[in-house]
Parts: structure tokens; sequence; C-alpha cells
């Protein structure tokens, strides 16, 4: 399936990095952990970074009940959530062709409150398993104290675009064939750490599987 572009959502600077394909969408958004929502609270924009999970064409965020932004998500307003992977510095020959390889994605629509309990579940099931696999069936499950405190919002991922930039530097012609300047790119990778069990345990304890399994 490919994405239906909108105009707020047809990429028109640096067309040629635009990427039209659902399932690059979903890649971009299934690597990332972090996300910035968008809104505008009292006539001002506001830009919040925060976890969220992705099932099927459906994008849940969460926080707490007492977070302005997501109320005001919450009310209809149109929303805009932005996630990008940088994947390396692009160094060229001039200042002017330097860049980024990255993969982003940005999404454009209404978010709607979660407020069935069993879908509320289900939303933080999704967000935990993304963020964290494994926990949800390990850790203990949210008290109903602690649902109440969270708020959910499902944004739906009809409205969407992504930007792929890969390769070396795109220098001019005569910076090439001057070839006095060094030129490539300098990769960026994350890679997980030792996992640093809490002080607070008590007695031998073993990583668990789900833990250790993302080294």
């Amino acid at each position: 399936m490919t994405l239906s572009p909108t105009d707020r959502s047809t990429i028109k600077r640096g067309r040629n990095r635009a990427v039209t394909e659902r399932e690059a969408l979903h890649a971009v958004l299934d690597a990332a952990l972090v996300c910035h929502l968008a809104v505008v609270v009292d006539d001002a924009p506001l830009v919040l970074p925060t976890g969220y999970g992705r099932d099927g064409d459906t994008l849940y965020l969460h926080g707490s009940t007492g977070a302005r932004s997501l109320r005001e998500a919450g009310t209809g307003v149109p929303v805009c959530v932005a996630v990008t992977i940088l994947d390396g510095v692009v160094y060229a020959r001039s200042v002017f062709d330097h860049s980024m390889n990255y993969r982003a994605a940005v999404v454009h629509g209404t978010a709607v409150p979660v407020t069935d309990p069993d879908a509320k579940l289900h939303a933080l099931r999704v967000l935990t398993e993304h963020i964290a696999p494994g926990s949800w069936d390990y850790a203990r499950p949210p008290t109903p104290k602690e649902l109440a405190a969270t708020a959910v919002l499902s944004l739906d991922l009809a409205e969407a675009s992504v930007k792929i930039r890969s390769g070396p530097p795109g220098d001019e012609d005569e910076d090439v064939a001057a070839n006095a300047k060094w030129a490539g790119v300098l990769p960026l990778r994350t890679a997980w750490g030792e996992p640093e069990p809490d002080p607070a345990l008590v007695g031998d304890w073993d990583v668990p599987p789900h833990v250790t399994a993302r080294r």
C-alpha cells in the first residue's frame, strides 16, 4: 500500500527523498522509540517528546492526565507527530552541501482519547511492548488508580509522509573534480549497553530474558 498525500503531508522540499510506501512509514515508526507531539496551546505551538506504540495504522500516545498538552491534543484540534532517526552526518567538500542521513516520518491528524477500559489496556500494552518488549507480561499490571492517572490518545496514520536520505555527499561537480577536500559519511549507530540492576533489588537476580534479548 502507498501513502495518500494531502496538501499538508505532501513533501515539497527535497521531493527526491520522499518515500510513498506505507511499509516505509511503519518501518520508521517501529525503529524509533520517541516521537514529538506538536499541538497549539494558548495560541502558541507546543512540542513535546513522548513514548508511543503502533498497532497497524493506529499510533498510540500516552502521558499524565495532568499534562495540558495531552488534554488539549484530545479536544479535536489538529496535531502533528514527528519521528526522526539519525543515521549519520554527511561531510561534503563544501559547507553548503553538508547534510545528514536520516529516516523521518510526519503524521497529521486528530487525536482521539482512548477511554474504554479494555481499549486503554490494549493501547498501553502496545506502547509498553514497543518501548520495552516483554515487559507487559513480566511486570505488574497497572492498577485502576494508575490507569486513571494515564491519558492515552490514538492517532490514525492515514495522513503521513516519509523522507529518507542515505548515501554519500551531493557535492558540486567542480568540487568533486578539484579533489581538494575529504568527503564522506560518519555513520551513527545506536547500541544497547549492559543492563544495570536497580540497587534496591534484594538477593541475586538474573537479568530477565526479555531484557537481554534486546542486546
